[in-house]
């Protein structure tokens, strides 16, 4: 691609880099220049012009962009994924309804690293997503492209990324109580999280906050996912509710997570379905750790100990106002 200033007679058939204003009103940039638009130019008094002129095997903005998101996304239905029409070289990569984006980090680092024109950019890996969230957006930075580079971006991004929709139908939340505790305070707020995902949570079932009281009520009952709330922080991995899903026959696989907040979240199973012990700030809105692993269960993906402990990179999600000095300590000397 050639790209500079030229004589308007040059300019026919070229790509407007810049927008210029004219008598008849403002010619935009990225316009390919027609004999009227040459014409409007030189009534406004210009001789030249700076446009792009694509040569022998550039590929034009919007059909680099377009060839690049359908590599990307080759099947959207199964992909869970939409594509925007491309303008001024960009496609947007938009959520057909709720779940978490699944990446291929490396395809998509190496698309990026392949022609510094050619970009993509998404939301992090396993970000929960609602219908018509942009997942990623495509943008070819220049008037065109080499036709190697984009060909060799589209080998590369095959299947580089999609929407994994919630795979589980049932839920149930379970709170333990203690005298003078918070009792069933913010069960809507958790409920609010599972509805997110097109689930509905039933009323909480209470029960005191005793190792055989919750081993009972685990087992009364089943459900795709059971979260439990505890009335006390469960401080220790033999503390009352791992203690309670081991007691109901289940197993816990990871206590305490490298979140803040969520620090106090386990993850386990009871009967082949996922458990998830609720941190205490899981009562509010605000997200926290527990958000990242209820999106992977509700959606089917697994979570393993590893993958928990990946997620301290970025865990840090935001300083308590009510409790800032353990996090903040003294300065040094």
């Amino acid at each position: 691609m050639k790209f500079g200033a030229v004589s308007l007679a040059e300019a026919r058939g070229a790509i407007l880099a810049h927008s210029v204003a004219t008598p008849g009103g403002r010619l935009r940039k990225g316009r390919t220049l027609a004999d009227a638009d040459i014409e409007a130019l030189a009534q406004a008094g210009l001789t030249k012009v700076t446009v792009a002129q694509l040569e022998p095997g550039d590929i034009h903005e919007d059909a680099a962009a377009r060839a690049l998101a359908q590599a990307f996304v080759p099947a959207p239905d199964q992909q869970g994924l939409d594509l925007t029409e491309p303008f001024t070289g960009r496609v947007n990569l938009i959520a057909q309804g709720p779940g978490v984006v699944e990446l291929n980090v490396a395809a998509i680092e190496a698309v990026n690293g392949i022609h510094p024109m050619i970009t993509i950019a998404t939301v992090p890996a396993y970000q929960q997503m609602q219908g018509g969230g942009m997942v990623a957006t495509i943008k070819i930075i220049s008037y065109a492209v080499p036709s190697e580079a984009l060909a060799r971006a589209c080998a590369v991004a095959q299947r580089g990324l999609r929407l994994v929709p919630p795979a589980v139908k049932t839920a149930r939340l379970i709170i333990s109580e203690i005298d003078g505790g918070a009792g069933d305070k913010g069960w809507r707020a958790i409920a609010d999280r599972v509805a997110a995902f097109g689930l509905e949570i039933a009323a909480p079932i209470l029960v005191p906050h005793h190792t055989d009281a919750l081993a009972a009520a685990l087992v009364a009952d089943t459900s795709d996912v059971t979260l439990i709330l505890t009335g006390s922080a469960t401080s220790d991995a033999e503390d009352v509710a791992p203690a309670a899903v081991r007691a109901a026959g289940g197993q816990v696989d990871r206590f305490g997570m490298p979140v803040d907040p969520g620090n106090l979240l386990f993850i386990g199973s009871l009967r082949g379905q996922p458990v998830i012990g609720l941190p205490g700030c899981a009562r509010a809105p605000a997200l926290n750790g527990a958000d990242w692993v209820m999106a992977r269960v509700i959606c089917g993906l697994e979570v393993t100990g590893q993958d928990i402990a990946a997620m301290g990179v970025g865990g840090l999600l935001k300083e308590i106002p009510s409790r800032p000095q353990p996090r903040r300590g003294r300065r040094p000397r």
